[in-house]
């Protein structure tokens, strides 16, 4: 749950980035919607969402803080996503050929064709 919740902290920076960055266009459109981040991890969703610090993870409390202040501050939303329908599982995990299938066709990607053409010698 730890390495997953320093994810979350690394993904919620990058959003509050994207936030401020959006929120800088003159164009965008006002008000402004949350950065949707989504997550396999329960555990994880529900320590970012409870305002209550035990403090047995001393190492994580800045982490924690950083995620916590974002989500009051509507800049991210958290959403629960199922591992089997989590993409990028293709990069991190062990999957099954079926696994690895459906993931690939749900982030777009097609099997490599070859790169030379009848004429090589």
């Amino acid at each position: 749950m730890e390495s997953e919740f320093i994810a979350l902290d690394k993904d919620s920076e990058e959003a509050e980035w994207l936030w401020n960055f959006l929120k800088d266009i003159s164009y965008w459109p006002k008000p402004m919607a949350p950065v949707c981040i989504h997550c396999d991890s329960q555990a994880v969703i529900g320590r970012a969402g409870s305002m209550m610090y035990n403090g047995k993870s001393r190492h994580i409390r800045r982490r924690y803080n950083t995620v916590r202040e974002l989500l009051s501050g509507e800049i991210i939303s958290i959403n629960y996503v199922k591992s089997k329908d989590n993409r990028p599982d293709i990069l991190t995990k062990g999957l099954s050929r079926e696994g690895v299938e459906r993931t690939s066709k749900g982030i777009d990607l097609r099997p490599r064709t070859s790169q030379h053409g009848s004429n090589s010698t």
